[in-house]
């Protein structure tokens, strides 16, 4: 067993299904990875969802398993201790992987034999279009990522997005795995940056992640949820996750992280001038609500 495929799934029944065919179709055999669905605590049909699609897909390792724990943090750390594979990956349970994902992750460790760390390009699958107001600049909110058209190492404290990672088990269990102190989606709350918390303590032992365009998965997006409320809370969760993280290093690194959040939203501001000025005044205003509502959950409670 080469990798362990690990989804956090949460209320996610209409997608997991074709999340989950989409790993058993790959071009890689079905003989050299497994997957673990964590369902943390859905409340819609994702059991039954899960238990019909194995019954029409009966081979291959594929698990379902529950973390009452709430947050993302302890459902990827549960499917961790659960893995067999050398290579643990996280994928999102609305994220539908390219056929060739298994095998390209296997021949990226193959050709940088040290590498303990990497990930790949997510495309959002905006469902029905892209809205008219969505830009570059906020699209990371919904998974946008696409870091270099080459294979290559993350600079300047870049890292992977959570739903397309993958991690030695080895060093994942050396720093401790996820931090659920930073679990992501509790409720109506969310405390993000747990992703880059993991690889920010891998860099510290001094490793190179890395980036492969080639490792690709398509993550779903329903323009109809993404209300200024979702918005607020996926970008606040952004601003609350960086307090946890920047408080525990210091205070210095927490008002340092203050400073450079006003910075950010400065240089929102002249961006939105910037579309608007261009013809674009629909993706104005998000671009700054994006960095005030990022800032009010760093300073605030």
């Amino acid at each position: 067993m080469q990798v362990s495929i690990i989804i956090c799934s949460y209320n996610r029944a209409s997608y997991i299904g074709e999340a989950l065919t989409a790993l058993y179709n790959q071009t890689a055999s079905l003989g050299l990875f497994e997957v673990f669905v964590v369902d943390n605590n859905s409340t819609d049909d994702t059991p039954n969802v899960f238990k019909a699609w194995r019954e029409s897909h009966p081979n291959g390792q594929f698990t379902y398993t529950t973390e009452p724990s709430q947050g993302a943090s302890y459902a990827r750390n549960t499917g961790a201790k659960l893995a067999t594979g050398e290579w643990l990956c996280f994928i999102d349970d609305d994220a539908i992987a390219a056929a060739n994902f298994v095998e390209n992750i296997i021949a990226h460790t193959q050709l940088h034999p040290n590498i303990v760390g990497f990930g790949g390009k997510i495309i959002p699958r905006y469902i029905p279009s892209e809205p008219k107001w969505m830009s570059y600049y906020v699209s990371s909110m919904v998974g946008n990522f696409d870091y270099a058209p080459n294979a290559t190492p993350f600079e300047n404290g870049k890292y992977p997005l959570e739903s397309n990672m993958i991690v030695s088990k080895k060093v994942f269990e050396q720093v401790g795995g996820f931090n659920v102190a930073l679990p992501g989606v509790v409720g109506t709350l969310r405390i993000g940056g747990e992703g880059k918390e993991l690889f920010y303590k891998i860099m510290a032992l001094g490793h190179t992640i890395y980036y492969d365009p080639s490792i690709m998965v398509h993550h779903v997006v329903e323009v109809s949820k993404l209300t200024p409320e979702y918005l607020y809370r996926v970008a606040s969760g952004i601003g609350r996750g960086e307090k946890s993280r920047t408080k525990t290093i210091s205070n210095k690194a927490y008002i340092s992280k203050i400073i450079e959040y006003l910075f950010k939203l400065g240089a929102a501001v002249i961006l939105g001038i910037k579309y608007a000025l261009q013809g674009n005044p629909a993706k104005s205003w998000p671009v700054i609500q994006f960095r005030i509502d990022t800032l009010k959950g760093l300073i605030g409670k």
